[in-house]
C-alpha cells in the first residue's frame, strides 16, 4: 500500500485519504509500496514541497461535516425514515439502506444512494441485509422524487477506499474461475451441511486482503427454472433479449439473469391484474401490502395465480436481476497462493411439497463438480475489517458457525507472518467458536487445535449450544472471561465480530458493553461511549449480515 503523503493536517476522511493516495500513485506510475518521496520524486518535487502543495489545497475553509443521524443499523427503517425527512433524494436513498456498511452492494451505504440518485446505479436490490423492505423503500422515494435533478454521486464506485490490488476483473467483470473442492466440515450425524470450497484463481493475477469478500455470480436451480417455464405455458428455448442486451433462450436468461427467490411488486402486481378467483386475488393483494411469507418465491406467486395468461415477455420484465452473493474469504493469499478459500453452509428448507434451495450455497455444494467453472470477484472490505497494521496488536476474534471463516483467514495471515518474521513477536489471538455440537460442528478442529499447539493461537473458547441441558453461546462465554478479555482491550486487542447480524452481534454487543461496566467499573453511559470510540478507532469492527 502507498504510505500516504497527504497531511494529516489536511480535511479529508479515510476513503478520500485512500482515493488520492491511489490517485497520485496512478497518476504518477508508482507501483504499491512506493512513498511519498518517490511519488514527489516522479512529479519533479521535493516531498516537502509536495507536501505543503497539498497542504495549500486542503487548508481552503474545510466543510462542516454532514450529520447523518439515520446511520445506526439498530434503528427500525420507519425510525430511519422519519429522521432523513426532508433531507435530498440521495439522503433518503441512504437512511433507506440497512446501515451496515457491509459492502454487499459493491459501495457504502452512502454512496449505493448517491449512485442511485445519479442513475449511475439501476439495480435497487443490492442492498441484501435491507432485503426486500429497503428495495420496497428505495422505489417508493424514487417514485415521490425527481431523480433527474438529484445530486450526482461523490465520484466513488465503492472500491477505492481498500488497498486491495485491483485487477480487470470486477462485479461487472467476474473471472471464470475453477473450482477444486467443497469438502464438508461437519461430521455425520450434523443438522447443518457447510463446506470447504476451494477455488482455483488460476492465472488471473486476482489479489485479496483478509477480511475481504468473494462474489460469486450464481446461477439459479434448473429444476426451478422448468417448474417456472412449464407453469407460465412457455418454451424453454424461446429466445429472448437478456438484461444485458444480448439473445438467449428463455431457460438460459433465467437461469442466470433473474432472482427466482423474492417476487417482486411487480409480478404480484401482475398476477393481480390476471387473476378471477377472489380467493387468490386477496391473497396476493395481501402479500403485496404486507410482503410474503418468508420462503415464498416466484414459483409460488404463479401457481397461486393458476391457469391465467401471462406471455414469457412480460413475465421477465416483473423480475429482478439475480445478484451476486458474497462470502467472507476464509484464506491468506499469503498461505494458499492463487486460491480462495470459503466457509459455506448449505441452505435447504422444505415449503409445502417442494425443496427450496439457496441459490448459491447449492451451487457450491451439489451443482458443481471439481474442474467445473463459476465467476467470481473480490469485493474489497469496508470499515477495517482486517488484521491490524501493528502485527504485535492482540486480536480477539468471535465468530460462531460460517462466522468463522474470515478469522481462519487472519490466523493464516498470522502464520504467514511469523514465517517471515520469525524474529519478531506477534500478538495474542484469541477466538471464541460455537455451533450446535462438538462432535459434529467443530469446523476446523484440526487446523484450529494444530494453531492452539503452536502457540499462534492463545486462546480458543467454544459454546456448542445443544450439548448440554442449558443452550451457551459465544457470549456466554465472553462473560465467564470477562476479567481476561477487559485485560486484552486495554492492553490494546483488537475486537472482531463476524455472522449473524440480528441476534449473535447484538448479544456480543450488549455482552462487551456489559463487561465495560463490571471489569472496567464504567457507567452503562460510560460504557456505550467506550465502545463507540472503540469502533471509532476501528479497534471494534464487525463483519454482520
Amino acid at each position: 500500500m502507498v504510505t500516504s503523503f497527504i497531511p494529516e493536517s489536511a480535511p479529508f476522511n479515510e476513503e478520500q485519504r485512500a482515493w488520492l493516495n491511489g490517485f497520485f500513485a496512478g497518476m504518477m506510475g508508482i507501483q504499491p509500496g512506493g512513498d511519498a518521496a518517490a511519488i514527489a520524486n516522479a512529479a519533479g518535487l521535493s516531498a516537502g514541497n509536495l507536501s505543503g502543495t497539498l497542504s495549500g489545497v486542503a487548508t481552503a475553509e474545510p466543510e462542516e461535516q454532514e450529520d447523518f443521524p439515520w446511520h445506526d443499523d439498530s434503528l427500525p427503517i420507519v425510525d430511519r425514515m422519519e429522521l432523513a425527512e426532508g433531507r435530498p433524494v440521495e439522503r433518503r436513498l441512504m437512511a433507506a439502506m440497512a446501515q451496515l456498511n457491509c459492502g454487499s452492494c459493491g459501495y457504502l451505504c452512502q454512496t449505493y444512494s448517491e449512485a442511485i440518485a445519479s442513475g449511475e446505479e439501476t439495480n435497487l436490490t443490492l442492498c441484501s441485509p435491507g432485503g426486500k423492505e429497503t428495495s420496497k423503500m428505495i422505489k417508493k422515494i424514487l417514485k415521490e422524487s425527481e431523480t433527474s435533478e438529484a445530486s450526482p454521486a461523490k465520484g466513488t464506485n465503492g472500491s477505492v477506499a481498500n488497498g486491495s490490488a485491483q485487477t480487470e476483473f470486477s462485479r461487472k467483470n467476474p473471472y471464470d474461475a475453477k473450482l477444486i473442492e467443497s469438502r464438508p466440515l461437519n461430521q455425520e450425524g450434523s443438522a447443518k451441511d457447510t463446506r470447504h470450497i476451494a477455488i482455483d484463481l488460476g492465472d488471473s493475477g486476482i489479489k485479496y486482503e483478509v477480511g475481504d469478500a468473494l462474489g460469486i455470480c450464481p446461477t439459479n436451480c434448473g429444476e426451478l427454472v422448468e417448474g417456472i417455464v412449464r407453469t407460465i405455458g412457455a418454451d424453454t428455448k424461446l429466445m429472448i433479449v437478456a438484461p444485458d442486451g444480448t439473445p438467449k433462450t428463455l431457460a438460459n436468461a433465467l437461469c442466470e439473469d433473474y432472482c427466482l427467490k423474492d417476487p417482486s411488486d411487480e409480478l404480484l402486481e401482475l398476477a393481480i391484474s390476471r387473476v378471477d378467483d377472489s380467493e387468490a386475488k386477496e391473497t396476493l393483494a395481501q402479500m403485496l401490502d404486507e410482503g410474503v411469507p418468508e420462503g415464498f418465491d416466484v414459483l409460488d406467486v404463479l401457481e397461486l395465480a393458476g391457469d391465467v395468461p401471462i406471455s414469457a415477455t412480460e413475465f421477465v420484465e416483473t423480475l429482478s436481476p439475480l445478484n451476486p452473493r458474497l462470502y467472507s474469504i476464509a484464506s491468506s493469499q499469503g498461505i494458499v497462493g492463487n486460491q480462495v478459500h470459503l466457509t459455506v453452509g448449505k441452505v435447504t428448507y422444505a415449503r409445502g411439497e417442494r425443496l427450496r434451495k439457496g441459490v448459491a450455497s447449492t451451487l457450491l455444494a451439489d451443482r458443481l463438480s471439481p474442474g467445473q467453472s463459476l465467476r467470481v470477484f473480490i469485493q474489497p472490505n469496508h470499515g477495517g475489517f482486517t488484521v491490524p497494521a501493528d502485527p504485535a496488536a492482540p486480536m480477539i476474534m468471535v465468530g460462531p458457525g460460517t462466522g468463522i471463516a474470515p478469522f481462519r483467514a487472519f490466523l493464516q495471515q498470522r502464520a504467514f507472518l511469523q514465517q517471515r518474521q520469525a524474529s519478531k513477536a506477534l500478538g495474542k489471538n484469541w477466538l471464541f467458536f460455537g455451533d450446535q455440537h462438538a462432535a459434529t460442528d467443530f469446523l476446523y478442529e484440526e487446523e484450529l487445535k494444530s494453531y492452539l499447539d503452536s502457540g499462534l493461537l492463545t486462546r480458543l473458547d467454544t459454546a456448542f449450544s445443544r450439548d448440554g441441558d442449558k443452550k451457551v453461546y459465544v457470549q456466554d462465554r465472553m462473560r465467564e472471561n470477562a476479567f481476561e478479555l477487559w485485560q486484552w482491550i486495554e492492553d490494546g486487542a483488537y475486537f472482531y465480530v463476524c455472522g449473524d447480524a440480528s441476534r449473535m452481534a447484538v448479544d456480543v454487543d450488549r455482552t462487551l458493553k456489559s463487561i465495560a461496566v463490571t471489569e472496567g467499573l464504567l457507567t452503562e453511559k460510560a460504557a456505550e461511549e467506550f465502545v463507540a470510540n472503540l469502533a471509532k478507532t476501528k479497534r471494534y469492527v464487525r463483519d454482520v449480515y
